[in-house]
C-alpha cells in the first residue's frame, strides 16, 4: 500500500496484521517522527522484529475507536 494513499478507513480494511510508522503517520496525517514518538513513550503499541518496529493494526486502530 502506499504510505501517500493511506487513511484511517484503508487501514480498517487492510488484510495486513502489522502497518509502519510510515503507514501511521500517513494515515494521521503526521511526521513519522511523530509516530516514533508516540512509540517510544508507549501511547503507540509497537512490535519489534530484529531491527524492525511494526505496529499492530488492531491496537492501531483501537485508539481511534469512538466506541471506546
Amino acid at each position: 500500500m502506499r504510505a501517500a494513499s493511506m487513511t484511517i478507513e484503508t487501514l480498517r480494511s487492510a488484510p495486513s496484521l502489522v502497518i509502519t510508522r510510515t503507514d501511521a503517520a500517513a494515515a494521521l496525517g503526521v511526521d513519522p517522527r511523530t509516530v516514533a514518538a508516540g512509540i517510544e513513550n508507549g501511547t503507540i503499541p509497537s512490535v519489534k522484529l530484529g531491527r524492525r518496529v511494526l505496529i499492530p493494526r488492531e491496537k492501531f486502530l483501537k485508539l481511534f475507536d469512538p466506541d471506546d
